[in-house]
């Protein structure tokens, strides 16, 4: 990556987002919003379950659940890139058969 000044990138910044639509802007604050609800809602959720314990079996389970998540997710994402890189997210060309001619 090339090294590009401060000022520069800013401007860039600026100049894409000349060319937002209304409806663009209106995607990034419904987004927005929905983010500072998420982060009310943890919030109060972690303040009324203060003081309760969590028993072993919740743990465990808790665990189980993060490293499938894990795994999932580096397996899907290793597919990804082999399907990439063997060939199979190429368009698809008609072969046809020797002997025949295009019909158009």
């Amino acid at each position: 990556m090339k090294w590009i000044p401060d000022e520069l990138r800013w401007r860039k910044l600026f100049s894409s987002a000349k060319g937002m639509s209304r409806g663009s802007y209106a995607i990034i604050a419904i987004l927005l919003g929905l983010l500072i609800w998420a982060g009310i809602l943890a919030g109060k959720g972690s303040s009324l379950t203060a003081g309760t314990e969590v028993p072993l079996a919740g743990y465990l389970a808790m665990a189980i659940g993060i490293v499938f998540s894990v795994l999932l997710g580096a397996g899907l994402m290793a597919l990804v890139f082999y399907s990439s890189r063997a060939g199979y997210d190429e368009p698809a060309k008609l072969i046809r058969p020797d002997g025949e001619k295009n019909r158009e």
